[in-house]
């Protein structure tokens, strides 16, 4: 009887991994295949629409098609999510939306609420041939140059749209938060747009820094997002970055706690954040 207990118990155990594997990388993989499909799309509207039609139907359809992708993860059951917080800030002018950066799906949580958002992208992104033609036809921004993309962002809030900026320029790798880049805080100088931070809190570093997509966490994965403190500008940059470093390391300290193979970071002083 124990023999055939820990045998039934062996199946049910390789059963649960084999459908994580599936959820996640079919969830993965669908990804692959929507942003490739919509680049195409997109590299074809981008000679036919004006440049400003472009902006606004290639944010609109990133954003339903995020909000699509998110919810057929969900029915996986691979990966909860909680972002109604987010509602609050369509339609509520131009902001600098400036979260924490903890996985790979954090642009695509924030942006599937947010159907006008100009995006601060990574230049390799803007010219992967998967994201890339969409990418551009949305008039997202590169940051490889500095100047330039500060210039961009604040064209982009002066026109009314909203600017995704993650302060911490990568993913975090350095719990709660790393040491915060100064772009946030410049565009908004210039612009005069506050900056309005966003906390994202995960019970899993799934596709943190690092993490080996190889490796199947325990699921499901809790995400959820609620709003922070909103930063005025600010003349002085030093002031602004320092104040909106201690405030995230405060809200977030000990909520994300493992490294990239799962291991405690630092002693969790508060809750962590239940799965609903």
């Amino acid at each position: 009887m124990l023999l055939q207990g820990s045998a039934t118990s062996m199946v049910r155990s390789c059963l649960r991994a084999a459908c994580g594997y599936l959820a996640v990388y079919s969830g993965l993989l669908v990804f692959g295949l929507m942003c490739l499909i919509w680049s195409a799309v997109a590299a074809l509207l981008g000679y036919l629409l004006p440049q400003e039609w472009g902006k606004v139907v290639g944010r609109w359809v990133t954003s339903w098609g995020f909000r699509c992708y998110l919810w057929l993860f969900t029915l996986t059951g691979a990966i909860r999510f909680d972002l109604g917080a987010l509602d609050a800030l369509r339609g509520a002018g131009p902001l600098i939306i400036a979260p924490n950066h903890p996985s790979l799906l954090d642009a695509v949580m924030v942006l599937s609420r947010l159907p006008d958002v100009a995006c601060v992208m990574k230049a390799k992104l803007i010219d992967n041939p998967i994201y890339g033609a969409s990418a551009r036809f949305s008039g997202y921004i590169r940051n490889d140059d500095f100047i330039g993309a500060a210039a961009q962002a604040v064209e982009n809030l002066k026109a009314g749209s909203q600017l995704l900026l993650f302060p911490e320029g990568t993913r975090t790798t350095r719990a709660p938060i790393n040491r915060l880049k100064g772009g946030a805080a410049l565009v908004s100088k210039r612009s005069g747009v506050p900056i309005q931070t966003v906390l994202i809190e995960t019970t899993s570093p799934f596709l943190s820094k690092g993490w080996p997509l190889h490796r199947i966490p325990p699921l499901p994965i809790c995400c959820r997002v609620r709003l922070g403190r909103r930063f005025m500008p600010k003349d002085n940059l030093r002031e602004t970055i320092a104040e909106m470093e201690a405030y995230l390391a405060s809200e977030l300290d000990s909520r994300i706690v493992m490294d990239s193979v799962g291991e405690p970071l630092a002693q969790p002083q508060k809750p962590r954040l239940e799965e609903r």
